[in-house]
C-alpha cells in the first residue's frame, strides 16, 4: 500500500446544505466557492473532503462541492446542474478536459513549462497543476484535496506522464495537512526530481525550485509577456524590477538588449537570476548583454536611480500582488501610480515601460486608470501599445479568476 493510500478518505454520506438566496443566485451565476456565512442549514457535521450537495428553497439540487469545515471557504463547486457521482471517472474528465485545453502547449518544441489545471477556472476548485519538462507541481489550497489524492495523483501520472509529482500547499493547508504526514514540498509520486528543475520557456533554458521556490517554482503566467519584451530589447538598456528569477531579465538578454538591470529584495531571486542567465550564454546575445543584480526595495532603488538621474529605454514593473484582501485596494493602488511615476521618470524619451498588476482585486480598469493617471501628473502621458491579459494556459472561468494586467506604453 502507498503513502498515498493510509490518507483519510470521504464519508459516504454527503452533506445536506441549505444555501442563502444570495448564494443559490450566484451558485446559478456560476461562483465556484460557498462561503460559511451563506449557508443556513447543513445534515450533518463533515472533514475535510466531504462531499458537500447544495440546495435551492424547494429542495431541487443545485450543485455538489468539496466542504471544508475549517475554512471561510466552506465548500468548492465541482460540479452543478443535475446530479453526478463524484469518482474517479468525474476527475479523470475534469483532466482530460484541462490538459487538452493546453493541446498547443504541450506540442510546442520550445516550452516545457505551463499550467495544467488553473484551479476554479478549470473546473478543480483550489487545485492547481504545474508542468515543469516531466516533473509536475500540485499546489493545494484547501484540505478537502487531501482525501482525494489516492485518486487524483495516480490519473496525474497516467494523463501526464510524469516521473514526479511534487506537492506544494497553501499557508492555510498545512496545519491540517501535517497531521496527515504530508509536507509542503514533498514528493507525491515518481522519482525524486533534479533540484533545481531545468525546464525550456520561449526556447530558454531556466530552472525552478518546486520544493521551496515561490507558488510552484516560477511564474509561469508572465511567459506570453516576457516574450513580448523579448521582441522590444534589441539595443536596449533595461531595468527589470522585482525581477524575481529572471524570467523578464533573460528575455530581454536574448532579445539582444545592451544591459540589464535586476532588482529584487530576495537575495535567493537574485542568485536565480545570475544562474538562469549563465544558463543561456550558449546565445551570442545574453553573453554579450551585461546583467547586473541588485538586491534591494524595487521602491528605494528606483527612487535613487531617479536622484542620480539613470536613465532606460525600457522598464519592466512586475510587482507581487498589493492586495491579499478588499481593504487594500487603495493602498494597491497608491502603490501602482507611485511606481508609474518612478518608471516614468526613468524612462528615456521615446523608451517604453511595461506595468503589470496580478490582483484580482484591483479590476483592470482600475488599473490601467491608476497607471495612466500617475504618468499623466507627471506631465508625460503615456501611448499605449498593447493591453494583455491572461495566457491560454490561464483561463478566466468567473470574474474573481481574471487577475493578471499587463500595460506596455511608450513614454514621450
Amino acid at each position: 500500500m502507498s503513502f498515498l493510500d493510509s490518507l483519510p478518505t470521504p464519508s459516504e454520506r454527503r452533506i445536506a446544505l441549505r444555501l442563502t438566496k444570495d448564494a443559490q443566485r450566484q451558485l446559478r451565476g456560476g461562483h465556484p466557492w460557498i462561503y460559511d456565512s451563506s449557508i443556513r442549514s447543513a445534515s450533518q457535521d463533515g472533514a475535510p473532503g466531504d462531499l458537500a450537495v447544495m440546495f435551492d428553497d424547494d429542495r431541487r439540487f443545485l450543485a455538489v462541492g468539496l466542504y471544508d469545515p475549517d475554512s471561510p471557504i466552506r465548500v468548492r463547486v465541482l460540479h452543478r446542474g443535475a446530479p453526478r457521482a463524484i469518482d474517479a471517472a468525474f476527475f479523470r474528465e475534469r483532466l482530460t478536459a484541462a490538459i487538452e485545453r493546453r493541446a498547443e502547449l504541450a506540442d510546442s518544441p520550445d516550452t516545457d513549462a505551463y499550467r495544467v489545471v488553473h484551479g476554479e477556472n478549470d473546473a478543480l476548485p483550489g487545485l492547481v497543476l504545474d508542468r515543469y519538462a516531466s516533473t509536475f507541481v500540485l499546489k493545494l489550497d484547501t484540505a478537502a484535496w487531501f482525501a482525494h489524492l489516492a485518486v487524483v495523483v495516480p490519473l496525474i501520472e497516467e494523463l501526464t506522464g510524469a516521473t514526479s509529482v511534487v506537492l506544494r500547499l497553501s499557508r492555510s493547508a498545512r496545519e491540517e495537512a501535517s497531521l496527515l504526514g504530508l509536507e509542503d514540498g514533498m514528493l507525491l509520486a515518481g522519482v525524486a526530481p533534479p533540484s533545481p528543475v531545468p525546464f525550456l520557456e520561449n526556447g530558454l533554458h531556466f530552472d525552478a525550485d518546486v520544493e521551496h521556490g515561490q507558488k510552484t517554482g516560477h511564474f509561469l503566467d508572465q511567459r506570453d509577456n516576457r516574450a513580448r519584451v523579448r521582441d522590444l530589447a534589441r539595443g536596449a538598456r533595461v531595468l527589470d524590477v522585482f525581477c524575481c528569477s529572471g524570467g523578464f531579465t533573460v528575455h530581454a538578454a536574448a532579445g539582444g538588449a545592451r544591459s540589464v538591470h535586476s532588482v529584487d529584495l530576495s537575495p535567493h531571486a537574485i542568485e536565480a537570476v545570475r544562474r538562469n542567465v549563465r544558463a543561456n550564454h550558449d546565445r551570442p546575445e545574453v553573453a554579450a548583454c551585461t546583467v547586473q543584480g541588485l538586491v534591494g526595495d524595487a521602491f528605494a532603488v528606483m527612487e535613487r536611480m531617479r536622484a542620480k538621474g539613470e536613465q532606460f529605454d525600457l522598464v519592466i514593473v512586475d510587482p507581487p500582488s498589493f492586495a491579499s484582501k478588499q481593504a487594500d485596494v487603495d493602498r494597491a493602488c497608491a502603490a501602482y501610480g507611485r511606481l508609474t511615476t518612478l518608471a516614468v521618470a526613468l524612462t528615456r524619451r521615446g523608451g517604453v515601460v511595461v506595468q503589470s498588476s496580478c490582483s484580482s482585486r484591483v479590476s483592470a480598469e482600475l488599473f490601467h486608470g491608476t497607471v495612466e493617471d500617475a504618468a499623466r501628473a507627471t506631465g508625460r502621458p503615456l501611448r499605449l501599445i498593447e493591453r494583455t491579459g491572461h495566457a491560454v494556459d490561464h483561463p478566466i472561468g468567473f470574474a474573481q479568476g481574471a487577475y493578471l494586467k499587463t500595460l506596455f506604453a511608450a513614454v514621450p
